[in-house]
């Protein structure tokens, strides 16, 4: 169920400075889930304790690229994301022993 809710962790250089200085993480998640859903997810599949869920949908964007043939146009589609904040000295480890 909570693979369901949670598509992915996003990795970028935002998130990667909230988790270190807020204790914050961001994920990608299904568009039809609400703040409950998303926080019992987080703590059923990592166990930790969250304070906080902040969702926002973020919109389609229009992408274009050149090739030999002429340009191509198309879509990247849009997502729901989800910034979680956990209880104060938890984290989670993404990247495990690597």
């Amino acid at each position: 169920m909570a693979k369901t809710i949670l598509v992915k962790p996003l990795i970028t250089e935002k998130s990667e400075m909230l988790s270190e200085e807020r204790g914050q993480y961001t994920f990608v998640v299904a568009k039809d889930v609400n703040k409950l859903e998303i926080k019992k997810a987080v703590e059923d599949m990592y166990q930790v304790t969250v304070e906080s869920v902040n969702t926002m949908i973020m919109p389609a964007k229009a992408k274009s690229r050149s090739t030999r043939s002429g340009i191509l146009h198309g879509r990247k589609p849009s997502y729901k994301k989800a910034v979680v904040t956990l209880a104060e000295g938890e984290e989670i480890d993404f990247f495990g022993d690597i």
